[in-house]
């Protein structure tokens, strides 16, 4: 028992003990050269074995964009566009070209997005609820890149060390499992997880857009250069 504390100790020591440092701030010449007004977001495409991801996902992406100063087409009218035009599956929807897209929908640009992680896992001694999404902002009235990003969120963030030595450990890692996968743990991580990807306030996320009081000021990376 004294040996698993004692590695266990170690491995804590490891993780807290490195200094963490920010990403590159993105370069957002080209973004604000485009100056977009509107975005459409596409259905995103589900890396996790999760099959709620992708709703919980678009169901919680309005707020950080439209927050930012964006106007966003509603979600439940485009992945109805797509439906009446016979394409329900995520792959085939990022595949269809950008003219055609702005074609249907008027948007100066669109979000792709990926999700790369979904889901409540039990390993040894912790239960973790994490939800890590990626996404590409296209202009499609040029085919440009305009922004790209990745976010990821987790339960560990939100609870707390209740102690209990290891036994204590293994039985809230349990809990922790049973609750977060019958409640949809995901659904609340997923909001931390697209605040942090698209929000302008957070670092490395959208531009400030034109409905927004904060439009043509530099975001949080654009500042900590």
């Amino acid at each position: 028992m004294k040996q698993i504390k004692y590695v266990l100790m170690l491995v804590f020591i490891s993780l807290t003990s490195g200094c963490v440092s920010l990403p590159p701030s993105h370069d957002y010449s080209t973004f604000r050269s485009a100056d977009p007004r509107s975005i459409v977001v596409l259905p995103p495409i589900n890396n996790s074995k999760e099959v709620v991801a992708p709703y919980s996902i678009m169901s919680q992406l309005v707020a950080p964009i439209a927050e930012s100063g964006f106007y966003v087409f509603p979600v439940a009218l485009v992945d109805q566009t797509f439906k009446n035009n016979g394409l329900t599956v995520a792959n085939d929807i990022h595949d269809v070209s950008i003219q055609k897209l702005h074609d249907i929908f008027g948007a100066d640009t669109a979000l792709y997005l990926t999700i790369e992680e979904y889901g409540t896992s039990y390993v040894v001694i912790s239960s973790n609820t994490v939800v890590s999404v990626s996404a590409t902002l296209v202009d499609l009235r040029s085919g440009d890149v305009l922004w790209q990003g990745s976010a990821s969120a987790s339960s560990e963030e939100t609870r707390g060390n209740s102690g209990g030595g290891l036994v204590g450990m293994l039985v809230e890692a349990a809990v922790n499992q049973i609750v977060e996968t019958v409640t949809d743990k995901g659904f609340d991580i997923a909001a931390i997880a697209n605040t942090r990807l698209l929000s302008a306030d957070g670092y490395n996320g959208l531009l400030y857009g034109p409905r927004s009081t904060k439009y043509g000021q530099p975001v949080k990376s654009e500042k900590q250069k």
